[in-house]
């Protein structure tokens, strides 16, 4: 059974919501994805959001770009965490997006990350999910470790070659 849906308002978003559904493959977390649109099509966004808690979603990871109404109609919908994902656009780079989705009103919460975190998304909702699953925070703790050696590998290379040849290398 699915622990988190993903769901983004266009195939345009794809690219940034991938990187959430690679890293809950990494962690080993259940998930499906879709594309709805809410605007264009509602009555079907109205029965994805109705149904996720009986799909055994906990967390839903939601898109959205321009007026970026997904994640809080999801929040508005389903009664677990819900996390926003404002996507980077043509006009203002992901500022209105990001603004709409952490501008909801009282009793609506909606965590939101970064313009484009779909990565930090999945990682926000693990953690979520680690709070009752030991060995998903065991997995979490491992992935904080491997971040760790990954700088300490970078530093390592640059002490032992300066600067001027690792940029080199990039």
């Amino acid at each position: 059974m699915p622990k988190v849906g993903i769901v983004m308002g266009s195939d345009s978003d794809l690219k940034v919501m991938s990187k959430a559904a690679d890293m809950l493959d990494k962690l080993g977390i259940e998930y499906d994805m879709t594309i709805i649109s809410a605007h264009r099509e509602p009555d079907v966004f109205f029965k994805y959001a109705g149904s996720a808690e009986e799909k055994g979603y906990k967390v839903i990871i939601a898109g959205a770009g321009m007026a970026a109404h997904l994640p809080g109609m999801c929040a508005a919908i389903f009664p677990l965490p819900v996390i926003g994902v404002p996507m980077s656009g043509k006009n203002l780079d992901g500022q209105d997006a990001l603004y709409s989705i952490v501008q909801m009103p009282p009793g609506i919460p909606v965590a939101t990350v970064a313009i484009d975190g779909g990565m930090n998304a999945a990682i926000l909702a693990a953690r979520m999910l680690a709070v009752s699953d030991p060995e998903l925070l065991d997995r979490l703790k491992a992935y904080t470790t491997e971040m760790k050696e990954t700088v300490q590998g970078k530093d390592a290379k640059l002490q032992e070659i300066g600067h001027k040849a690792y940029m080199e290398q990039k």
